[in-house]
């Protein structure tokens, strides 16, 4: 299973609004995503019913709209959650990316994409069946000063054992209210080493680009996540390195996010043209890369499991176009699009309403993307080797 974080990470999501697309990973944030900063769904889609109408979903993994607002309309009149009857319905209808937010967590949500969550700084991902790893602290962050490292494992939240929990479960119980300043009690294990620390959640911004220079004159590049002004801030590393150094692109790890970031991402490394094409509710549409980008710079960009959504599609693009040289591991494999739709009690779902294809046409959901050099723990090194070879490095 896939990383995620408790940040951004977390749950993959796309949201259609105009011409901004966003690409939601899933469950688990489909990934795992594993601290508490989205909104319980951080980590992947969730579905539902109560059906009525979900029946005619079933055929094509996508919700009807309409049916899903009456079965929320019934509920309430009964003196039901709407919301509980939504996601009830979504989850019958097939759709295995939806998912049902109340105001609160959908808030949580749209600000995670602009960079800032509550939560307490870590990113996790599943180990074999049930078991569950820390991958990343934030530095400075509540699990940071908790003294929690990477590969930590994650035994409990406030008490209650992983084992056995979806990733979005886990998710759910560290994000908790979502209020900065309350408490989450993690029983965490190092070694044969055990013990629990109890955090306090806060309000944490998010960096998730990363530009270094390494001995060689090679830049390295790392997209956490596709948030909001994440592609610009490619575009302008990539202006700013000297010329003929090459570009080691990591998106490892990389949960997804908005389409748009990742399409301006697209334009550093692409002089105009498609980027992806994708369906919404049959109707086919395309994204297309900005003209000026650096076509000659040498570019390794460097994938795994945890590559998903947008990530995904940025990859295909550079991959199917011959910008770029793929090295690591087959990506995660989210390639739906979903859309937001309010309910009657304000509360929103996101349902899948189409699947996006890279320029040569090739379907991402459920396949992911293979990587031209397949490399495991020793993928960066084979990369850089790689950039050598094609003139991008010492």
């Amino acid at each position: 299973m896939p990383a995620g974080t408790d940040h951004l990470c977390i749950r993959p999501r796309g949201v259609l609004r105009g011409a901004v697309l966003t690409l939601v990973f899933t469950g688990v944030l489909a990934t795992a995503a594993a601290t508490g900063s989205l909104p319980r769904q951080e980590s992947a889609g969730r579905t539902g019913a109560t059906l009525r109408a979900g029946e005619a979903a079933r055929s094509s993994g996508t919700v009807d709209s309409a049916a899903l607002n009456r079965a929320a309309a019934d509920a309430m009149a009964d003196g039901k959650s709407g919301k509980q009857a939504a996601e009830e319905f979504v989850s019958r209808s097939g759709d295995r990316w939806g998912a049902v937010y109340d105001k609160r967590e959908y808030a949580e949500f749209e600000q995670a994409l602009d960079g800032a969550y509550t939560g307490v700084g870590l990113s996790a991902g599943r180990v074999g069946e049930s078991g569950v790893r820390v991958t990343r602290v934030q530095p400075g962050g509540p699990a940071e000063r908790a003294g929690i490292r990477a590969d930590d494992r994650l035994v409990s939240v406030d008490g209650r054992p992983v084992a056995g929990l979806s990733v979005s479960e886990v998710v759910a119980l560290l994000r908790g209210d979502g209020v900065p300043g309350s408490t989450v009690a993690l029983r965490v294990e190092r070694g044969r080493a055990a013990w629990t620390r109890t955090l306090h959640r806060a309000r944490l911004a998010t960096d998730p680009v990363t530009v270094r220079r390494l001995g060689d004159g090679t830049l390295m590049i790392r997209v956490a996540a596709f948030t909001k002004g994440a592609g610009t801030r490619v575009r302008d590393a990539v202006r700013a390195a000297p010329a003929g150094a090459g570009v080691l692109l990591d998106l490892r790890g990389n949960s997804g996010g908005l389409v748009a970031e990742a399409a301006v991402a697209a334009s550093a490394f692409l002089d105009g043209g498609l980027v992806a094409t994708y369906d919404v509710k049959g109707e086919q549409r395309a994204v297309y890369a900005e003209g000026g980008g650096d076509t000659a710079r040498p570019l390794v960009a460097l994938i795994d499991g945890g590559t998903m959504s947008a990530a995904e599609l940025l990859t295909g693009a550079l991959q199917d176009r011959g910008r770029a040289v793929t090295v690591g591991s087959r990506t995660f494999g989210k390639g739906s699009v979903q859309m937001p739709s309010a309910l009657p009690d304000g509360s929103v779902a996101e349902l899948t309403v189409g699947h996006y294809r890279t320029p040569a046409g090739h379907a991402v959901d459920g396949r992911g993307i293979t990587p031209d050099l397949t490399a495991g723990e020793r993928a960066e090194e084979r990369a850089k080797t790689v950039l050598s070879g094609l003139g991008g490095g010492s």
